[in-house]
């Protein structure tokens, strides 16, 4: 049976909207109609009324941690695909710093497998650059692409070693798979929990230097220019890192990045104290780097939004700023949280906020998801751009209530997820 999505709005040029009727057979977009011409024949069909509410095609998380298999008790592929159809996600591509990591073809298939039985969206697994993410041996880069790998990365921590990361790069190449890097020297980080900034000043804490991440930076986006690899920055989140993308860019480099909502709206100035809903990897940084982030990706320097959704569980969270371990939950708040701060308040247009979280991450990954068109996957997201809710970590459906973004007061909240023609969430 196909379902009708009447009286959709949808996103046009800049803050343009168009009002369609939208029709969803056996997974795809089969029809999208003007609704201006009156309602269409939906006799056979199921049909939901969007009410003039936007419709988008699904959004796409490509940087995520489910967790599973090995740390259950922070998100399961059940829990963690729940919460992402609850934000707007219909595509999320997880980390492989779970426990066994991700470096075999059998975890890889134990992956998809509970993904397909469990999950309700679409999950794409990385695979490991290194066994053990240790930095010594590299995985089976051809074996991990067979059974299903969309690329490579030990995320988590930065690839210590040029050689070895060069070593990656040339083999990924090889088979046209892109490397994608947690970005970090450990001879600079250790003992460090927030950036070297104001808060850690105040508070007499070891602070994590802007330079740890550059470093990789610069030295991975050598190593791609010399191997030809397709190298993607994660979650980016200082000046001197924009900069570097930006030469490399104009160099034509083929090197592309992603940033996250913390690291367009926070600062380490907005820390109240030592929470550790607050902790995150890479830290908050200086306003100035958190310009910097947001003008990098007006300016295409920046390609796409990422959540790096990281669930851990109270307990662990309840340890300190300086013991608890680094991440924030990201799925259920990441489209109202821009929405509201650029869209609402006139610096961004709305398809430039939708474009960064649908299309944009599926041209960089090479994905044939990500556009609300005929022939096209049955991914939407239904949002509802004028109510204003606060943001409650107790109502998520995420294992994970580790925001720093609680009493939050939101527009443009998802109030219903389609993917591949079926509803997976509604309000």
């Amino acid at each position: 049976m196909g379902l009708w999505i009447l009286n959709a709005s949808v996103a046009a040029n800049g803050n343009e909207r168009l009002s369609k009727h939208i029709l969803t057979e056996d997974g795809i977009i089969a029809q999208i109609i003007d609704a201006s011409g009156g309602l269409p024949e939906t006799a056979g069909h199921e049909t939901i009324d969007a009410a003039g509410r936007l419709v988008s095609a699904g959004l796409i998380d490509m940087h995520v941690h489910l967790r599973e298999p090995g740390f259950e008790h922070k998100e399961t592929i059940a829990t963690g695909t729940r919460s992402a159809a609850r934000g707007g996600f219909t595509t999320i591509a997880c980390m492989p710093n779970t426990r066994p990591v991700i470096d075999t073809p059998e975890t890889v298939k134990l992956v998809l497998d509970k993904a397909r039985s469990e999950g309700v969206v679409r999950v794409l697994p990385y695979g490991c650059i290194t066994k053990s993410e240790l930095g010594r041996e590299l995985t089976d880069f051809a074996a991990l692409k067979e059974a299903g790998v969309i690329g490579y990365t030990d995320d988590g921590v930065g690839v210590q070693s040029a050689y070895m990361m060069k070593q990656a790069m040339a083999k990924a190449a090889a088979i046209g798979m892109p490397i994608i890097a947690h970005c970090e020297d450990d001879t600079l980080i250790e003992g460090a929990a927030v950036t070297d900034g104001e808060f850690a000043r105040k508070h007499g804490l070891k602070g994590i230097p802007n330079e740890s991440e550059a470093i990789h930076v610069g030295r991975d986006i050598l190593l791609a220019e010399a191997t030809g690899v397709h190298y993607h920055v994660c979650h980016v989140s200082t000046e001197q890192s924009v900069r570097l993308i930006r030469q490399a860019k104009q160099l034509g480099i083929k090197v592309t990045a992603e940033v996250c909502p913390h690291h367009l709206l926070l600062s380490d100035e907005d820390i109240p104290g030592l929470d550790a809903n607050w902790k995150m990897n890479p830290p908050l940084r200086s306003p100035r780097d958190v310009q910097a982030c947001i003008e990098g990706l007006e300016d295409g320097t920046i390609d796409i939004v990422v959540t790096d959704h990281a669930p851990h569980s109270a307990e662990e969270k309840a340890k300190g700023l300086q013991l608890a371990p680094f991440g924030i939950v990201g799925f259920e708040t990441a489209f109202p949280l821009l929405y509201t701060k650029f869209v609402e308040t006139g610096r961004w247009t709305l398809q430039f906020l939708i474009e960064r979280m649908t299309s944009e991450p599926a041209r960089v990954f090479g994905l044939p998801w990500g556009k609300l068109e005929v022939g096209k996957a049955a991914d939407l997201t239904i949002i509802d751009l004028q109510t204003e809710q606060e943001v409650n970590p107790d109502t998520f459906l995420s294992k994970g209530r580790n925001t720093p973004f609680a009493g939050w007061k939101l527009k443009g909240w998802p109030v219903a997820t389609i993917a591949g023609g079926r509803v997976v969430w509604s309000e």
